[in-house]
Formats: C-alpha cells, sequence, structure tokens
C-alpha cells in the first residue's frame, strides 16, 4: 500500500465529519475505546493536557505546546481541523506525523478500523496516540473535536482540564441552550484532576460548578480583571483571553513543573514557528494588507470583526465563504456595512452554495459573487491598492484555500 492509496482509503471510505457534516457523526467512546486497548492503550504512555470550548482551543493549545517545547520537552500537540494537509492534526514539536508513519499506521490497521466502524476522527485520535507513544513524548496538549464528553479523546486521563469557553456551536448535536453545551464540554473533567476555566457565563458557571464538584476537581477561573502577564507574537485582540487561560494552567501546573517568567516568555514569544500554528489572524501580505483567520460561529467572528473595525484602510474587502451547516444568517448581521463584501464558496460537499447565500446576504451590502476562493482573491487583489485591506475567513475551507492560494 502506497501513501497516496493509504490517505485515499482514510479520506474516502471513513465517515468525516469535517466533509459530510451531521451524518458522519456517531458520538460514543465504545469504538476508540476498542481501538486504543487493541493497540495497546497507547494514550496511557504519556502524561496529557485535555482542551476543549467553543473558540481558542487551538490558539490555547498552541500556547502551551509552545512553553513546555521552550523547556525541552518532546510536546506532542493533537488538534482539528487540518488546514493543509492531514499530517498537522498530530505534531511534535511542531512537525507534521511522518508519512510513512500514516502509511504503515493504516496498513497495519486498516481492516480493524474498517470492522469497528470507525469515523476519520476517531482514526486520527488513535493514530496520534499511537504516534505520541511511539515517539515517546513528555506531554501531549489534546484538544477536543467537538463538545467533549462523547468526543474521541476523552479516553485520556489527564494531568489537567481546560475549557477556554461556551457559545452556541452545533446545537443540533451538542444542545440548543448554553447550559447544555456547558455540559458536553464540561465532560472532560476528571476525577480528582484540576480544571481550568477560560471564560464563564452566567448559565454555564453552575454546570462547571456542580460537575467538578461531583468529580472532587478543584476548579480554577482565569482572572477576568486583570491583563495578561505576558505577550505572544500570535496576533489578533481576542488572544488577551487565551493568554490570561494559558497563565492560569501554567500557574495551576506548577506544582508539578519548575516554570519561570523568561522561559514562559520565550515560548509565548515564538508560538508560529515552535508549533507551526496557522490561521489565526495570520498576515498572508503587506501592502495591501492581506489577513486570514479560521473564527467560523458567531461568537468567533464577533471578535474578528472587532479586529477588522479596528485597521485604517482606504478601502476594506471581506471574502467570505460558509459551510451549509452554520448559522449564517446570524453571522452575516455582525458584518460592518461600509465594506466590500466577496462571497464564495468552499470546494466541498458541505459548501453553503453561491445561489443560496444571494438569498439570505442583506441587500444593502455591496456583494460580489465568486465560483471559487481563488477567483475571489484574484479579484479583490486587482481591485486594491497598497493602502487597502483584505480579509479572507468564514470557514476553515476557505482559509485552507486561501493558504493554498498564497503557498503557491
Amino acid at each position: 500500500m502506497t501513501y497516496n492509496q493509504a490517505v485515499s482509503w482514510l479520506y474516502n471510505d471513513l465517515p468525516f465529519f469535517q466533509l459530510q457534516g451531521a451524518k458522519a457523526y456517531n458520538p460514543g467512546l465504545d469504538r476508540i475505546k476498542k481501538l486504543c486497548e487493541i493497540l495497546g492503550n497507547p494514550q496511557d504512555k504519556f502524561k496529557t493536557i485535555h482542551i476543549a470550548g467553543t473558540n481558542g482551543k487551538g490558539s490555547t493549545s498552541h500556547m502551551l505546546s509552545a512553553v513546555f517545547q521552550s523547556y525541552g520537552f518532546k510536546v506532542g500537540l493533537h488538534t482539528s481541523p487540518h488546514l493543509l494537509e492531514f499530517e498537522e492534526r498530530n505534531r511534535i514539536n511542531g512537525k507534521n506525523t511522518e508519512k510513512e508513519f500514516v502509511r504503515q499506521f493504516i496498513e497495519q490497521n486498516k481492516q480493524i478500523i474498517t470492522d469497528l466502524k470507525c469515523s476519520f476522527f476517531e482514526f486520527a485520535v488513535a493514530l496520534g496516540f499511537s504516534y505520541f507513544a511511539h515517539k515517546k513524548v513528555d506531554i501531549a496538549i489534546i484538544e477536543t473535536g467537538l463538545g467533549g464528553r462523547l468526543d474521541a479523546t476523552n479516553i485520556i486521563n489527564p494531568e489537567l482540564s481546560v475549557i477556554t469557553n461556551i457559545a452556541l456551536e452545533h446545537t443540533a448535536i451538542l444542545g440548543d441552550t448554553l447550559e447544555k453545551i456547558a455540559f458536553e464540554k464540561a465532560g472532560i473533567i476528571k476525577n480528582n484532576k484540576p480544571v481550568v476555566i477560560g471564560e464563564f457565563l452566567p448559565e454555564t458557571k453552575s454546570v462547571f460548578f456542580n460537575i467538578a464538584k461531583e468529580k472532587n476537581a478543584e476548579i480554577y477561573f482565569a482572572n477576568q480583571g486583570k491583563s495578561p502577564v505576558y505577550t505572544t507574537d500570535l496576533l489578533g485582540s481576542y488572544q488577551a483571553k487565551n493568554l490570561k487561560t494559558v497563565e492560569k494552567v501554567l500557574e495551576v501546573l506548577s506544582t508539578q513543573f519548575e516554570f519561570n517568567k523568561e522561559k514562559i516568555q520565550e515560548g509565548l514569544n515564538n508560538v508560529t514557528q515552535l508549533t507551526g500554528l496557522r490561521g489565526r489572524w495570520e498576515v498572508l501580505q503587506e501592502n495591501p494588507l492581506i489577513i486570514t483567520d479560521t473564527a467560523h460561529n458567531p461568537a468567533g467572528i464577533a471578535s474578528i470583526i472587532k479586529q477588522i473595525e479596528k485597521i485604517k484602510a482606504e478601502k476594506k474587502i471581506i471574502i467570505l465563504g460558509f459551510v451549509s451547516d452554520k448559522d449564517v444568517k446570524s453571522i452575516l448581521k455582525l458584518f460592518p456595512k461600509d465594506a466590500e463584501y466577496y462571497f464564495t464558496q468552499p470546494n466541498n460537499d458541505r459548501k453553503f452554495k453561491i445561489e443560496d447565500l444571494k438569498n439570505i446576504v442583506p441587500k444593502n451590502l455591496n456583494s460580489k459573487y465568486f465560483e471559487s476562493v481563488q477567483k475571489a482573491i484574484e479579484e479583490a487583489q486587482k481591485n486594491t491598492s497598497e493602502n487597502d485591506f483584505i480579509f479572507i475567513g468564514g470557514s476553515n475551507f476557505i482559509v485552507s484555500e486561501g493558504l493554498s492560494f498564497f503557498n503557491n
């Protein structure tokens, strides 16, 4: 089996939520537990930190990874979705999973995965655990995929759990209230293990308290008042919230690890270089300034819009595309009326189609429509000068295609 054959099987034969949506979602931990038992329970062979939340999981995970890397640890990092290639999902000290490991893992376990009816995500989680164990990482930062309680990552026993924040998302799956979503996310809280809450709302705080009490887990809330002690190379004003969460995590873990301010700051100054993080208020070009960001739900988009409004530019073009299961109407209401909008669609089956977008985009928006992300970017570049601004976002898929365009 060649690498290309192996990856073709992975994408075409396994249920894949990222491409297929809710019809590929099959919650429960039985399959991942059985698969990992067959693999020798690799998830028990290294220390972990578990991270859930609506927004900020990825940035928080990468910041923590960078801090541990600055201390010389070998750090595993499991995140999702990937932007450019599958191997991004499981990294060690910023380097993607080796393609040969992926090929061999699929070749050796294809039948087992098929028999257990595992999903793409369950496969990616099990592969990550196996890779981290094989490479003998010192610690792994594990980000949940969807929710927490029934997420395939939730078979680990971490040193600490983190819940960044709660907002309405995936309501058909996680529940239609903040309390229900908080309950699902809080499913990662473990018996006798501390949990850090990045942000809370009146509706969610009692949920976290009750579950932590039930699990005899010490609960810590990242300080809401003070500014962060540290700075980071990750751009975007919203990173201040994630920084406070990271600072609280490090404070709680200081009984196990000997942190010092200089090393912490060193890691946080070099997050992108150390971890390979992409797509978080990422500058793709200067003059005109072109920025992309993976925010894709109303709460995340609201933070991005605050950032866009601060930018001084003669003209602002916002390139947007979405997937069909997002609350696009609510998202569109958030955007400023004085920008030009280039609406497009991602190149996959979950896309929110251009013809459907035309029916819901407010008539007072200055809008144009493009069949592909590439055409939208090319047209935006033609129609801007060095003092203008272009934003690319709305979906991970749009960001992925934008990154590919500029990489090429």
